[in-house]
Order: C-alpha cells, then structure tokens, then sequence
C-alpha cells in the first residue's frame, strides 16, 4: 500500500521515507492538504496530514469521495478536523498524542529570551556594524515571576527551566499537576496569575474554552512591562487586541511562534508574494515583538517521534487494532 503524505518539510522527508519504508511506500508532497489540493488523493486509502492542513466537511467529503479511509495527522493539535463529519464519512482519524515536550518548553524560553534580551533587534544591528547599546537593555529573570498557564507535560518542562533560572512560579490548570507543586509552583486563578507573572507562557490546548483565553481583558490586566509567549495555539491570543496593547506601548516584549490566521501563510515562501493580512503586517513590525512560524515542536527528536507514532498509527490501522491515539476508530464493517 502506498501512503500519500501532505504538508512535508524538506528536512522530514528523508526521516518519514525511512520510517515508512520497512512497512509501507510513502509518496510525499510538500503542498498542504485544501480544498484545492484535496482531489490529489484519490484512490489513496491512507493519507497523513500536517498541522495546517484544512480538514472540513468539504475536503473530508473529497476524500471519501475518492477512496480515502485513514487520516494520520502529523501532529498532537487536531482543531483543524471536523472530526464530526469524519465520523459521519466512515474516516477513520489518528493524531500523535505526545512528543518530545522539551522541544515546545525550550523553544518558548528562546523567545522569552530573545525579547528579554533584545537579541533580534541586537544581530540586526550588528550586520550594519552598529555596536551601540542603547535600546538593548534586559531584566535578569532570576526573582521575578513565571505565569504558566496550562501545566500538562509542556508547562512542567518550561515550569522546570524557569525554576532553573531561579524565578517563582504561579500556575493555572483545570488540575494541579504535582511535578509543579514539587518546584514550588502556586496554583491561583487566571486574573492574579496575570497581574503577577513577569512572564506569562501559554500552554494550553485550543478548546471552546480556551479561544482567546488572552483577551482584550487579560491583556489589560497584564502588567506593562510583562513578557507574553505563546508556542501552543495561535487562537489562545486575540491577536487584534493585541496589536492594540502594544500600539499603546506595552509589554517588554511578546513571542509568538503561533497566530490565528496561520492557516494558508506558516511554512509558506511569501516573501515575493506578500501578505494581505494587516494585523500579522501590522504585528511584526513592533522592535518588542518576535514572529516564528510554528516552528517550536520542529527538533530532530521531536519530529522523529511524531513520525513514529505516525508509522504505528498507520500500522495499527492496516491490521485492525485501535490505538490509543484514534480519534475517530474505524467504521464497522
């Protein structure tokens, strides 16, 4: 059986045909599963999909149309499958439950960092050969206050870099995760946590309850001189109540490898093309303000376990089991 893959960066190539290639033959592409592209796959029974792939009722519809039986997402995030529909289509769905957590916690640290320490605006400058210090002036973080708002495996990680910087650490959760406890951390509501935390760092799921979890309100109830990062989900933060706080100057800086409107832009080359989102426009030109493109999760351990529980959940599908990262299990027959 040949599996079509879509959405791959060229550096997963190489690891997804060799994890596939004791199994299975794997065709992969580097254009992102739409509306437009969704007809590729037919007579593929198997296809796996990336983060930003757009899996509605009409692309779901496409591909059952066209033989497709199995979705593989490559990715823990599944808000973009109307898994309603695929249940309905007789799809069945798998995602990867858990990877290398490391990658997101170390990654969001790298962007409290390069905003703490002005580090973008510094390598900038030294280019041109401008050594001046003015305007690079950070915080040690040693003392200050860590926000996490959302403790799962992700949160613990950045919980435990933090307290290896030395900083006290509030904590917000449906549940107390008792690895934090164990650092020290405080669990309180969301509102104290906001106006205490020097550094408030989201990691959360994107759920109903949690779209724009960083609203307007709680931005205001931020201090002025925090730093907001965000490496889960660009709908966690209303981005355009966003872009209002910083044009009022606030904020010492704000990291964000996710954006709500992600979908058609992340891993995409628009340098020539530009872009006709103004508040993405409007976001990265703050000097405060760091823009990656959903890149956190992107080491070589953390890619290579989500293409292994790729692999098993394919595997689990060819032969009949029901993994435990099934979303939506096979039709009965």
């Amino acid at each position: 059986m040949e599996i079509l893959a879509f959405g791959v960066q060229a550096d997963e190539k190489p690891m997804i045909e060799k994890a596939f290639e004791s199994h299975h033959d794997v065709r992969c592409l580097d254009v992102f599963l739409t509306e437009d592209t969704a007809p590729i796959a037919a007579g593929y029974e198997i296809i796996s999909t990336s983060v930003n792939a757009i899996l509605d009722h009409r692309v779901l519809q496409t591909l059952a149309a066209g033989g497709t039986q199995m979705i593989a997402q490559r990715s823990t995030g599944f808000n973009n499958i109307d898994l309603e529909v695929a249940e309905r289509l007789g799809l069945t769905v798998a995602r990867v439950s858990y990877y290398s957590p490391y990658s997101v916690a170390e990654f969001a640290w790298t962007l409290a960092m390069a905003v703490n320490r002005r580090i973008v605006r510094a390598s900038n400058r030294t280019r041109d050969f401008d050594f001046r210090l003015d305007g690079l002036m950070g915080r040690d973080m040693r003392g200050r206050t860590a926000g996490v708002l959302g403790t799962g495996k992700i949160g613990e990680a950045f919980a435990r870099i933090a307290h290896g910087f030395g900083m006290r650490l509030l904590g917000w959760d449906v549940a107390e995760n008792p690895a934090c406890v164990e650092l020290g951390m405080e669990y309180v509501d969301k509102d104290r946590l906001l106006a205490e935390a020097d550094l408030v760092s989201l990691h959360v799921p994107l759920l109903p309850a949690t779209q724009h979890i960083i609203d307007a309100a709680a931005l205001k109830a931020m201090k002025d001189d925090a730093i907001l990062v965000n490496s889960s989900r660009g709908g966690l933060v209303d981005t355009d109540a966003l872009v209002t706080e910083l044009r009022s100057g606030r904020f010492a800086g704000v990291g964000l490898d996710v954006y709500e409107a992600e979908a058609g832009l992340f891993f995409l080359d628009k340098s020539l093309a530009g872009v006709e989102d103004d508040t993405l426009a409007r976001l990265v030109t703050f000097p405060n303000v760091v823009v990656t493109s959903h890149q956190a999760y992107y080491t070589v351990d953390a890619v290579g376990q989500i293409i292994d529980t790729t692999v098993q959940n394919v595997l689990d599908y060819t032969q009949g089991r029901r993994g435990e990262n099934v979303l939506v299990p096979r039709a009965a027959s």
